[in-house]
């Protein structure tokens, strides 16, 4: 992290200058501003501080348990020793030796990751937040601002009245605010019923003749 503040510090500290050789005239207007404060102190900044930390705690939590089992092993190495035979001893020795090389492999690739995602995070920030400070300080007239969050920058007092740290986050949150949904669109209305058929009348039922009377015996 501290690495990428001097660069943007760099790159604030250039591009004053590039205008200040430009315009040939004595700075008239100076702020400063903690870059690093205005990082984390941005919606989209503490968003992605949220989310690094939640990568970052499972695995934390997953190295200090393996931590701890070395602990426990070295904790029955020192008080059995006396009553271990030479080659129980070899072999719990071997095995911390081992878990203690394994952690501290995944410990250095757990902050190769870490370092590497908050690299990423921090260039993309801070793109956007240059942005923000560069438009700033074009339409107010600045002719210098310097970053006071690095220990390499040499300013030794700035009053309260030129720190822009504030005013920069004010308006990057406003410049990345979602803009206003739009309305939803009006329910359809519903198609109007089609109309019911016309009832079919029964067809006339067939009566069938009355069947001929037997002719009654003598």
């Amino acid at each position: 992290m501290n690495q990428r503040m001097l660069q943007l510090t760099a790159a604030l500290v250039a591009a004053a200058a590039a205008a200040f050789a430009q315009g040939g005239a004595q700075p008239t207007k100076v702020g400063v501003i903690n870059i690093q404060a205005a990082l984390i102190g941005t919606r989209d900044g503490q968003k992605a501080a949220g989310e690094l930390e939640a990568k970052r705690a499972p695995k934390a939590k997953d190295l200090e348990a393996k931590q701890n089992q070395i602990n426990q092993l070295r904790e029955t190495l020192n008080k059995g020793s006396n009553t271990m035979s030479a080659e129980q001893r070899e072999k719990l020795m071997r095995e911390i030796d081992q878990r203690t090389k394994a952690l501290n492999r995944d410990m250095e690739d757990a902050q190769a990751d870490f370092e590497q995602e908050q690299q990423r995070i921090l260039n993309d920030l801070g793109q956007r937040i240059m942005s923000v400070i560069d438009k700033y300080a074009r339409d107010n007239g600045y002719t210098l601002i310097l970053d006071v969050s690095s220990p390499q920058t040499p300013v030794l007092y700035a009053t309260n009245q030129i720190d822009i740290t504030q005013e920069i986050i004010r308006l990057y949150d406003a410049q990345s605010a979602p803009s206003s949904p739009a309305p939803a669109p009006a329910a359809a209305k519903p198609a109007a019923a089609a109309p019911a058929p016309a009832a079919v009348k029964p067809a006339p039922a067939t009566v069938a003749p009355p069947a001929a009377a037997a002719p009654k015996k003598k």
